[in-house]
């Protein structure tokens, strides 16, 4: 467990009662994501400074990128420095060089510094109370063209010191998106930079999904006689369609960790779940019953699967463990429970439900057995996709009058729209590699 590894979250609420005396004997600041909520902190960034030369351009375009960032994570509250009793309580960039009395007094937990030299930059984040560095971090050789690249870095490095968790700032969400008549696949990061297009062939291209490693993206490809198996492959850019021995009917592609591609077809005149081998051909059946078996969620081990079946007569959430083969139901609540995901470290499940003022997202707890539901309209929500850290869950919602994408955190927390361009944006499913 790191050194800043998640504590109680008693410390977080004794903040406000806090001696200012007995701050060098208190231990670091850390922040509870784990349990069933968390509480803000409040950070402030102070001005950049230049430690030898002159401040390069771009040093506004990365502290614009870290606020932005960090605007998207519910526990930390972002501080304007006119809160700040006097101004800048630092000469420089280093603990010994911050007055950090003022920040104490104004119940400021968290403060970051930014120094710029001629070949790179130095970020810190001090625990104001304690007066400890949480974090330092120096990037060298920072250009124009490489500093939103960098703020990412930094962010999720301050993330993963606060929290034990690795943030989501550089992990991609494949997603389909509305173009006329047809529907095609693109990506973006959650912060809505780098929009791109992946396929370009006209019709449906559905049910994105991302292999283990972040190098292809499978989806399903309707043309005008067939559906095929699409796979793109990241290091090349190329698509391949595959239809051989799949059938007329290529549902919800899944990679799976441990190796092949879970795809629901229609063989035996019912759809079944199916585990493809190394050249998209079926090798065995996963889930077999009379009624429709479709959506497999894989966690990062490969040792469960869940997935939506209508063998109980309406559709429910059903979860298998892979080495023994036994199946277990989920959802016992609601007449329509779909669109299933594991999140990577198999505890949490997220799904869409059908209620009467249209659906929403709700997590599944597998240690508790117990359920609640993180999103709340207005509209529908629906297609729920956990991040690689299990904390944040993107889904689409139309609650603008048109399908976009939105996040929240298995919390429930407020919900975030992602900037996807023009047309409706649904089905997103996010790389969950590690970083």
């Amino acid at each position: 467990m790191k050194r800043y590894a998640v504590i109680a979250l008693a410390l977080v609420m004794m903040l406000s009662t806090f001696s200012l005396a007995s701050a060098q004997d208190q231990a670091p600041l850390t922040v509870d994501i784990f349990g069933p909520g968390q509480r803000q902190v409040n950070l402030v960034i102070l001005p950049p400074r230049s430690l030898e030369e002159q401040m390069p351009q771009f040093a506004e375009t990365f502290e614009k990128t870290v606020k932005n960032n960090l605007s998207y994570l519910p526990f930390i509250k972002g501080t304007q420095m006119s809160q700040l009793l006097g101004g800048d309580p630092s000469k420089g960039v280093r603990s010994t060089e911050i007055d950090f009395r003022p920040l104490q007094l104004a119940k400021i937990d968290l403060v970051m510094t930014t120094g710029w030299k001629p070949n790179g930059v130095e970020v810190r984040v001090f625990d104001t109370f304690g007066r400890r560095m949480i974090i330092g971090k120096a990037y060298g050789r920072v250009s124009k063209e490489n500093v939103v690249s960098i703020a990412d870095r930094f962010c999720s490095a301050f993330v993963d010191a606060l929290t034990g968790k690795k943030a989501f700032f550089d992990s991609p969400l494949a997603f389909v998106r509305q173009l006329g008549k047809s529907k095609e696949i693109y990506t973006v990061l959650p912060q809505g930079r780098e929009l791109t297009r992946i396929t370009t062939m006209g019709g449906f291209n559905l049910g994105p999904a991302w292999s283990p490693d972040g190098s292809k993206l499978a989806f399903t490809h309707i043309g005008g006689k067939s559906h095929y198996l699409g796979i793109f492959d990241a290091k090349t850019g190329k698509t391949t369609l595959h239809t051989e021995k799949l059938g007329q009917s290529v549902i919800s592609p899944e990679f799976m960790p441990g190796g092949g591609l879970a795809v629901t077809l229609n063989r035996h005149g019912h759809a079944d779940i199916f585990q493809l081998d190394g050249n998209y051909k079926p090798r065995r059946v996963l889930a077999k019953s009379s009624f429709i078996d479709v959506s497999p969620s894989f966690d990062r081990a490969g040792r469960k699967m869940v997935f939506t079946s209508g063998r109980a007569g309406n559709p429910h959430i059903y979860m298998m463990d892979l080495q023994s083969g036994s199946v277990r139901r989920i959802t016992l609540d609601g007449p329509y429970n779909t669109h299933p995901c594991i999140s990577p470290d198999g505890r949490y499940i997220a799904y869409n439900r059908r209620t009467g003022s249209g659906h929403r997202i709700f997590v599944y707890d597998l240690a508790t057995g117990r359920d609640r539901q993180v999103s709340f309209g207005p509209g529908s929500d629906e297609y729920p996709a956990f991040g690689p850290d299990g904390y944040f869950i993107a889904f689409a919602s139309n609650r603008s009058g048109q399908y976009k994408l939105y996040l929240t955190t298995r919390h429930g927390d407020a919900a975030k729209m992602i900037q996807t361009g023009s047309g409706a944006a649904f089905a997103p499913a996010w790389d969950t590699k590690l970083q």
